[in-house]
């Protein structure tokens, strides 16, 4: 599917990439650009740099970078004409009817099929639990506390004790083995037959925030392993990117949202009345998922089980909330296991006072360090403390660092004065190691030092396009030197067609709507870093020529000698030896 790339350039001068983006990531202005952490890689001080005056965004840490279509089909797993469309739709823009691709229709078609299946699938699941088939698995969700309501709220199923028995009834319906296959719900093997993922399960539908089902959950009646079983990722779903609840958590008017653990610890508070809780889908929690609360709340509430795991994931959240834009508080759960124990126990009106007395996470922290050390012992009670310190030396923020180190103070005795001289002291350890991270490298692979290699080959083209995107008054001197069909790279003689043709008719440079002509991500990074990368070099006029000199001498030169190996005229062989010459002759002066 193609549309016209005057449209495609409408529907993106219609989404500013900063309204866009902010709405995934959270962004402070700095200068001229907008920066935050990198939705793409794990980071802890912003590197990811989005400008309203290219409509680009680049990540310096990791060389992610686009225009608004590009951030969309990273972010979001979308195709370009998925991208677009979701854009067009944001913007009020209707798009004609268009042909697709045979690769993009069978996309589009998988896509459509496996909404329709994972659709039909929980329909069967939840027909199954209500009917006599089901009794055992019904039997176990009231025992469990959960009301009728809640069955039907979240699509509750049953996965029967037959190893094929989801797979008759799709095959009764038309679905094909590949189709089965590719959904996960069903494994084809040549060997062993055909049989379903579930079998003898409480199933529990994972939904999108659209309401969309992508995958499963599945927990086993009786004592078998895996006592939670989740559906495998699929081109609709990735545990990663997406929260059981959120569905309807997105939508809740109470405030904050409460992460808990799974999928039972959600049904039981949206049953008590706290539609605002999710979970992860039966994995740690990432920060892309982070990064969707961010759409809908500032503030996550932890409320994990009381034990050591459900410690240590609230240890592991924390750092992945901050780093995200999140403020993060822990609930309480002791001396009760799970939400489920405590509403019971204490019913909402307790769950609500805990809620309301949740620690701050870095509180928090502190606390579940003071329970390791013996408060008695004098030099037990000495290395707390340290290790106190050594937390509030990571707060970078001085306003936050100065009040958690009051707060640490009063509430574990220490003299305030002695807990700040120590944090002062391990700041700077801190800093200096931060700094230093960056010369951390790995070992260069062969894959690597030919990359280099083919870098240090391509570096004259992109040099040169960097220069004229920076510094487009340079060009009506270079044009007459080198032109588009010097650049041998496929994609950088691609930009320089549009580039060129942009400084030719005098227009302003819109980098962003060059980006437009590439689909592919690979090519999209590549051309972002053209436009996002800054030249060093010395500012005097005689080094500026210099360098500007030696660019255009290694293109030409270049292209010269790759048209002279594969012409086989000899008048023409002679004329490009002749130019050969005269570029090697060359000073170029701009003033």
């Amino acid at each position: 599917m193609r549309y016209e790339d005057d449209l495609i350039e409408e529907v993106r001068e219609r989404n500013d990439i900063v309204d866009v983006i902010s709405s995934y990531v959270s962004l402070k202005k700095k200068g001229s650009s907008y920066f935050g952490l990198c939705p793409f890689h794990n980071e802890k001080s912003p590197s990811f740099s989005v400008s309203r005056e290219k409509q680009m965004y680049y990540c310096f840490g990791c060389g992610q970078g686009g225009n608004v279509y590009t951030f969309l089909m990273e972010y979001n797993r979308l195709s370009f004409v998925e991208a677009l469309q979701e854009l067009a739709k944001r913007a009020g823009v209707e798009l004609p009817e268009a042909e697709q691709t045979p690769e993009e229709k069978k996309q589009a078609d998988a896509k459509v099929v496996l909404k329709e299946m994972n659709k039909q699938a929980a329909i069967y699941f939840h027909y199954l639990l209500k009917s006599k088939r089901g009794e055992k698995a019904m039997e176990y969700l009231r025992n469990r506390g959960v009301s009728p309501e809640m069955i039907q709220k979240f699509g509750l199923g049953y996965a029967d004790i037959y190893r094929d028995d989801l797979y008759q009834y799709l095959k009764k319906k038309g679905y094909t083995d590949y189709q089965m296959k590719e959904s996960s719900l069903v494994t084809i093997d040549s060997v062993r037959g055909s049989y379903d993922k579930f079998f003898n399960r409480v199933i529990f539908p994972i939904m999108d925030a659209s309401q969309r089902v992508i995958g499963f959950g599945g927990r086993v009646m009786g004592d078998g392993e895996p006592k939670y079983l989740n559906s495998k990722e699929t081109i609709l779903f990735d545990k990663g990117r997406n929260l059981y609840g959120l569905n309807y958590a997105r939508r809740s008017r109470n405030q904050g949202i409460i992460l808990c653990e799974g999928y039972m610890d959600v049904i039981s508070l949206h049953q008590a009345g706290f539609t605002n809780a999710v979970a992860p889908l039966g994995t740690a929690f990432t920060s892309n998922q982070a990064l969707l609360l961010k759409r809908y709340t500032d503030e996550v509430i932890l409320s994990f089980d009381s034990d050591g795991a459900g410690v240590k994931a609230a240890l592991r959240a924390l750092p992945i909330l901050r780093e995200n834009g999140l403020k993060g508080r822990v609930l309480s759960m002791k001396p009760f296991k799970d939400p489920d124990e405590l509403i019971k126990a204490e019913g909402a009106e307790g769950y609500q006072k805990r809620l309301a007395e949740a620690e701050p996470g870095r509180m928090f922290e502190m606390l579940v360090l003071y329970d390791q050390y013996d408060q008695k012992d004098p030099e037990s009670r000495t290395e707390f403390i340290r290790e106190v310190a050594k937390l509030l030396a990571q707060i970078e923020e001085p306003v936050e660092r100065n009040a958690y180190l009051t707060a640490a103070a009063n509430r574990f005795m220490v003299v305030q004065k002695d807990l700040e001289g120590l944090v002062n002291q391990y700041g700077l350890g801190y800093q200096y190691e931060k700094v230093n991270e960056q010369y951390k490298k790995e070992p260069e692979t062969r894959e690597r030092k030919q990359e280099k290699k083919e870098n240090y080959q391509n570096q004259p083209q992109r040099i040169l396009l960097t220069w004229l995107v920076e510094h487009p008054e340079i060009y009506p001197v270079i044009r007459h030197y080198v032109g588009p069909d010097d650049f041998l790279t496929p994609l950088y003689h691609a930009v320089a067609l549009m580039l060129f043709g942009q400084l030719e008719e005098g227009q302003p440079l819109n980098p962003a709507r060059i980006m437009n002509q590439f689909t592919e991500l690979e090519e999209q990074k590549e051309v972002a870093a053209i436009f996002n990368t800054h030249l060093q070099y010395d500012p005097s006029a005689e080094d500026r020529d210099k360098a500007l000199t030696d660019v255009i001498k290694k293109i030409r030169l270049a292209s010269i000698e790759e048209e002279m190996i594969h012409t086989g005229d000899i008048v023409r062989w002679q004329e490009l030896l002749t130019q050969k010459t005269k570029i090697q002759k060359l000073n170029i002066h701009l003033s």
